[in-house]
């Protein structure tokens, strides 16, 4: 009799069931005790991708609290992929359906933080351009177009998130803010680095994906964001390496 790979994905995930019927192992013989070793080496891998995959949720909900929650999530989400660095892509809105949690909003988008950053980790390398790229004639730069790395990934939210982050794993980092806040995921050479955006920077990059010059897209964000900090917009994207190419007119 064969097992059906539902049953057997089903049991392995669920340590309650029994082991299927029909399960042997390599001698033929039932698979029994051999089955709940493996469905529970399975189950602490799993769980154990989670903790290194969202830190700082494991952190704000303690060890315990992630390990049940891990327990939850791989039985409703079990991996699509043998590649480990995809597991996780739900756990964000499986936090936010989770009713047990609705008090802690922000915990959603901090997971989504930290998942982009997992994302940035993994993409693509790319070159960047030098600060010396951008030491032309202020008229020239306000026509130019950019390009911006793979690695570049931007997380807004309504709530604190980098702040949240930081407090959370950089030692002395000063308590989060009760103000929204937007993620910049930059990185420069291996390891991804988040910042805080500047208000009206989401909308200023925004419109230079749709492919506005800096001037144009600059005039664009201003509209709504009158005080638009462009230099410390532009020094962030500088210093991540997220900026690839410069193109000016002629």
């Amino acid at each position: 009799m064969s097992v059906s790979q539902d049953l057997f994905v089903s049991a392995l995930l669920t340590p309650t069931h029994p082991v299927p019927d029909g399960l042997s192992d390599a001698a033929n013989r039932p698979a029994g005790r051999r089955f709940s070793v493996y469905r529970n080496n399975v189950a602490v891998s799993l769980t154990e991708a989670m903790h290194q995959a969202f830190p700082v949720i494991t952190k704000l909900l303690g060890a315990q609290n992630m390990d049940g929650l891990a327990g939850l999530f791989l039985r409703q989400h079990p991996p699509t992929s043998p590649l480990m660095m995809h597991y996780g892509d739900a756990f964000p809105q499986f936090l936010a359906e989770m009713q047990q949690l609705s008090h802690l909003g922000y915990l959603p988008d901090v997971a989504r933080l930290e998942l982009a950053m997992r994302r940035s980790y993994h993409a693509a390398d790319s070159t960047p351009i030098s600060p010396e790229a951008l030491a032309i004639d202020p008229d020239l730069l306000m026509q130019a177009t950019v390009t911006f790395a793979p690695t570049m990934q931007i997380i807004p939210s309504d709530w604190p998130i980098y702040g949240i982050w930081q407090f959370n794993m950089i030692d002395g980092a000063p308590q989060p803010g009760g103000d929204p806040e937007t993620a910049l995921i930059t990185r420069l050479e291996f390891d991804p680095i988040p910042n805080a955006l500047p208000a009206g920077g989401p909308e200023w990059i925004a419109a230079l994906q749709a492919g506005a010059t800096i001037g144009a897209a600059h005039a664009q964000t201003t509209t709504t964001h009158p005080d638009f900090d462009l230099g410390t917009t532009l020094a962030l994207l500088l210093q991540g390496g997220a900026l690839t190419s410069l193109t000016t007119k002629g």
